[in-house]
């Protein structure tokens, strides 16, 4: 199952910035229900304060959601696009060669570190 992810999970239970959306209704006090997109049909609209980010209303600024192809079970394949940077990490007995990896449907700034080894 290496590259397939599940919505809005990477790595060890990181999360994924996918885009702004309009607050619709506050629930309880700590979560919004959010005007999703017909593309994100399937997933629940309501989200907890720790997983927004607070948006700074700039005039100019138009957003454009990415579009995302989720499957019937909510899951997208990740595909590595980009080889960003590279560094020899020195171990016990030898070397192991590390690359940052931009990954398909992400920012730059969410590139990883992984073993050159397991990407092959």
């Amino acid at each position: 199952m290496r590259g397939v992810m599940r919505f809005r999970k990477r790595g060890k239970l990181s999360q994924k910035f996918i885009g702004a959306y309009e607050i619709l209704d506050k629930v309880g006090e700590v979560a919004y229900c959010l005007a999703l997109p017909p593309a994100l049909d399937r997933v629940h609209n309501v989200f907890h304060v720790s997983q927004l980010q607070k948006y700074v209303r700039d005039p100019s600024h138009v957003l454009e959601a990415e579009p995302i192809e989720l499957d019937d079970a909510l899951t997208y394949v990740e595909t590595p696009k980009e080889i960003l940077d590279r560094k020899v990490r020195k171990i016990r007995h030898g070397e192991t060669v590390l690359v940052k990896i931009l990954w398909s449907n992400h920012q730059v700034e969410e590139a990883i570190w992984e073993a050159k080894e397991a990407l092959k």
